[in-house]
């Protein structure tokens, strides 16, 4: 298949990588110091799952030089959603699918707005990854999934055929009935880690660990489903239990992208995380005080450090 990982960040990096070590035709969109590594070495893929290195990689900054792909991994930063879009168009061909791989509730419905419905397809991704460095992606956790369906529900030729083809190269992916539920369910783990990383600064491990953050932990988990609920998610009451339980089995280390971010001084993506679970709280009547809590704390640092 012919697939552009848009753009080509620790998660479009590792799915494109491997789907590019079976194999396949991937195109690579990626700027600055991270497009001049990929062009000079490659890319390399250190995993708990196994390295990779491919040595000659296919990646430039323009979608234009790649033209139409069978499958688009949409994974850019969650404020470069509508532009990024716009500038994914020339990749779109009549049986193109693009699939939202990114950290937000409303992924489907930004991108669907730029590029059509039926182009569009929602999908989640669970990967601890981070950019190590330009050409270099470090995968820390045992679980790499990719969960993806139509939000119409209904069946999609193109869309199973990369499902095959992406378990053929040995990634854990699985079509979903009820995409609504299941970005929902990433959405309210996410968003919470997020923000228990963040407004400690420590990784999951060390929050677990003391009662009185656990318990914030939990709370902020419990804001989120009460919220996805209340705005007609199927996501069970169990969910947070089950969340928690996942937690307790990570790696100690493992923290949210956002918390890369902050330790980088880089912009975050604050607004579509936690603060959608405040805003969307105002709007729909739930109370959200440990949301609102991780939003104060750390609404003065999400634009990042001046350049």
């Amino acid at each position: 298949m012919r697939i552009a990982a848009m753009a080509a960040g620790a998660v479009g990096s590792y799915f494109g990588g491997r789907m590019a070590a079976a194999g396949h035709d991937v195109a690579f969109i990626a700027r600055r110091a991270h497009l001049d590594a990929l062009r000079k070495d490659g890319l390399k893929i250190q995993s708990v799952l196994g390295d990779l290195h491919l040595p000659k990689v296919n990646a430039t900054p323009d979608p234009n030089e790649v033209g139409p792909v069978d499958i688009v991994l949409f994974a850019v930063k969650l404020w470069d959603t509508e532009t990024a879009a716009e500038l994914a168009k020339p990749l779109v061909g009549p049986n193109t699918r693009v699939i939202t791989l990114q950290n937000g509730v409303d992924s489907y419905e930004r991108v669907s707005a730029v590029l059509g419905q039926d182009v569009t397809v929602a999908g989640t991704a669970y990967i601890a990854a981070v950019l190590g460095e330009p050409g270099v992606m470090l995968h820390t956790s045992k679980f790499a999934t990719i969960r993806c369906g139509r939000m119409d529900g209904k069946p999609d030729a193109v869309l199973a055929a990369f499902v095959a083809a992406a378990k053929a190269a040995g990634i854990d992916i699985q079509p979903q009935d009820d995409m609504n539920r299941e970005r929902w369910q990433k959405f309210i783990f996410l968003s919470s880690m997020a923000g228990a990383n963040c407004v400690t600064r420590l990784p999951i491990g060390k929050i677990l660990g003391d009662p009185d953050t656990r318990a914030f932990y939990k709370r902020l988990m419990e804001e989120g489903l009460a919220v996805g609920q209340k705005a007609g998610a199927k996501v069970p009451s169990s969910w947070v239990d089950d969340r928690m339980t996942f937690s307790d089995n990570a790696p100690p280390g493992m923290k949210a992208s956002m918390l890369h971010d902050l330790e980088a001084g880089n912009r975050l993506e604050l607004d579509w995380l936690t603060g959608k679970i405040v805003s969307l709280g105002k709007e729909l009547g739930v109370p959200t005080p440990a949301s609102e809590t991780v939003y104060a704390a750390v609404k003065l640092h999400r634009m990042g450090k001046p350049a």
